[in-house]
């Protein structure tokens, strides 16, 4: 077995596969090194919750499928992490990072665990997570659970923020802990470890792939999304995720234009006169000055690449201040539903019981409090309140016509860029996709990327923006872990 120092590190889906394809390695091999990369450095960045108890059993079923049968596809053997509010029928637990959900198994597989499955992708385990995707109190870190503690971000551990909440996947991908990581956004929870973490981050257009399955905040801006170190390894999950669940109705509007294969969608790296608008003010200010002249760099690349840039492009609702009252509603709803479909084993039933447990155990529960939990308590849970009402109205408009389309109509523009992930808040009220790339690093080593959004459904835009970016300046590196 090679190493894990040598090939291992920063390998690409391409890589591992190509290795299997010649026998040079198998899947059981791969899910032992990354075992063991776990083992030598995941207790100083804490990014894993549990490891898959029959992942080295299910790799060497997929090497002997592959043996007989041939591969599925480019997933086949690869060993994946997803977060911990994704259910896999399986030996591990589903707990949003909460220790009251700590004994919590899933009955079935989450849609996109299930898709995972029948790609061929090894489930290695789950990662840690903002408890309850930072959804539980003000002013929690991100990063932080009572049930794995805190996530460090493996670039300048307890000095840089880790990201939220998706913060296990980001941490653990950027060290090579795995293949990739799904992990789900409801408002930067995606783009903000990837950052965070120079990776490659999709928060798709809400209804892409499937919510079902996965302990939720708000319905209206959930979705989960890959989580990787490149654009192509990022766009083969994509491809193996998306699809039409009959039992989410948000994924029948899924337009037959959807790309079908991502992967194919950015082999053609040219962008010339693809048109790109750069977001302006506000949505700049507070950028360092070392960020601002990445930006630059990112901008020429762009523009060597054949790109028209528009500069300084407006969106009329980006002084909004947006509020979390969608989150407030929505949260009881959603996760009352989850938790009594949950097995009758299960003590914890309803948001109450959450906020129960919470209080009989303040020592471990209770380190930031839970005032938005209570707050979303306090909620009739049946969404007839004429401020949700209006507040979803209102953040749709604003998000939309007097958002994104606006300003994507009135330049004719392909994608809105953004430094880093200042465009998310805005791209996840109007549930449209964003993909954020690495864009090198500040004097600090602190990671910086770029991010694309754009309308609904034209993730396949984007990706080929991205890739093209990448292609051309390789920004990321791995972080230099002991």
């Amino acid at each position: 077995m090679d190493s894990y120092g040598n090939w291992l590190i920063e390998a690409t889906i391409d890589d591992m596969q190509g290795k299997m394809t010649e026998g040079e390695v198998t899947s059981r091999e791969l899910v032992q090194m990354y075992l063991h990369r776990i083992a030598a450095h995941d207790g100083k960045i804490h990014s894993i919750l549990e490891i898959n108890p029959d992942a080295l059993h299910i790799a060497a079923a997929l090497d002997e499928e592959r043996k007989t049968k041939g591969a599925r596809g480019p997933l086949h053997g690869i060993p994946i992490l997803l977060k911990d509010n994704i259910d896999t029928g399986d030996k591990m637990h589903t707990s949003a990072g909460s220790f009251a959900l700590a004994n919590h198994i899933a009955s079935r597989d989450a849609f996109v665990a299930d898709r995972l499955r029948k790609a061929g992708a090894v489930l290695l385990g789950k990662t840690n997570m903002t408890e309850w995707a930072n959804f539980m109190t003000i002013g929690m870190p991100s990063g932080y659970s009572s049930r794995g503690g805190q996530t460090l971000n493996p670039y300048g551990p307890g000095k840089l923020d880790v990201g939220g909440s998706s913060s296990g996947s980001g941490a653990a991908v950027a060290c090579n802990f795995a293949a990739a990581a799904i992990g789900t956004e409801t408002s930067g929870s995606i783009l903000n470890p990837s950052l965070k973490n120079s990776l490659v981050g999709i928060k798709p257009t809400v209804g892409l792939l499937s919510r079902r399955g996965i302990i939720p905040i708000a319905h209206s801006q959930d979705t989960p999304g890959p989580m990787a170190r490149t654009v192509k390894d990022a766009a083969y999950l994509l491809g193996a995720l998306a699809g039409a669940d009959e039992k989410d109705p948000a994924t029948g509007a899924i337009p037959p234009s959807a790309a079908a294969d991502y992967v194919a969608e950015i082999q053609d790296t040219d962008i010339k006169g693809v048109r790109i608008g750069i977001a302006g003010e506000p949505l700049t200010l507070r950028l360092s000055k070392h960020k601002l002249a990445l930006m630059e760099e990112a901008k020429s690349t762009l523009k060597e690449l054949g790109a028209e840039l528009i500069e300084n492009i407006q969106i009329p609702s980006a002084r909004h201040t947006w509020g979390f009252d969608i989150f407030t509603y929505e949260f009881k709803v959603g996760l009352n539903a989850y938790l009594q479909n949950t097995h009758p084993s299960n003590p914890i039933r309803s948001l109450a019981d959450v906020i129960k447990f919470n209080t009989d155990h303040p020592d471990r529960m209770l380190k930031y409090g839970q005032k938005l939990l209570e707050m979303a308590e306090e909620t009739s849970g049946t969404l007839t309140e004429p401020e949700y009402i209006l507040t979803l109205d209102q953040d749709l408009r604003l998000s939309r016509d007097e958002g994104i389309d606006h300003a994507l109509k009135e330049h004719q523009l392909d994608a809105i860029m953004f430094g880093g992930d200042r465009g998310s808040v805005i791209a996840a009220r109007a549930g449209y996709p964003t993909v954020i790339v690495p864009a090198g690093f500040v004097p600090n080593g602190e990671p910086f990327g770029v991010s694309f959004t754009g309308t609904a459904f034209c993730e396949a835009v984007l990706l080929k923006i991205a890739y093209a970016f990448e292609q051309a300046a390789p920004h990321r590196k791995p972080p230099k872990i002991r």
